[in-house]
């Protein structure tokens, strides 16, 4: 009997052996499923991380040439506004010299036909005499 005891004691430890051994490799084939899951999950927020950055770089650079822009326009502007400030007063000054000619003209007419007028004055005068 002690025969047949140990005979079923062997057996039963040889599938609990087997039993233990499936278990192991089903673990181990677990954690290696776990692990590749993770480094797939870390090399994503890697790439995200990367791609984060990148896209920060990115708006610090249209920011700021979005702000040297920006201060191209307003000097720009600045520099339209004196523009059109010295084009008025170029136009008045010269409707004021346009005015001013307008006067010399009438007065050099005026002073013409004065010259006439005592030109001819003068030449019955001296046809008199």
């Amino acid at each position: 009997m002690e025969e047949s005891l140990k005979n079923r004691l062997i057996i039963i430890l040889t599938i609990l052996s087997a039993i233990f051994f499936l278990g192991t490799l089903k673990s181990c084939d677990s954690a290696r499923r776990e692990r590749l899951a993770r480094d797939k999950e870390m090399g994503r927020r890697m790439d995200l991380e990367e791609k984060a950055s990148s896209f920060a770089q990115e708006k610090m650079v249209s920011d700021n040439e979005l702000k040297s822009a920006t201060s191209a326009l307003e000097e720009e502007k600045a520099a339209h506004q004196a523009t059109k400030k010295a084009l008025l007063q170029e136009q008045l000054v010269n409707q004021s010299l346009k005015e001013e000619l307008q006067k010399l003209s009438k007065l050099k007419e005026a002073l013409e036909e004065d010259l006439k007028d005592a030109l001819i004055k003068d030449k019955n005068s001296r046809v008199k005499k």
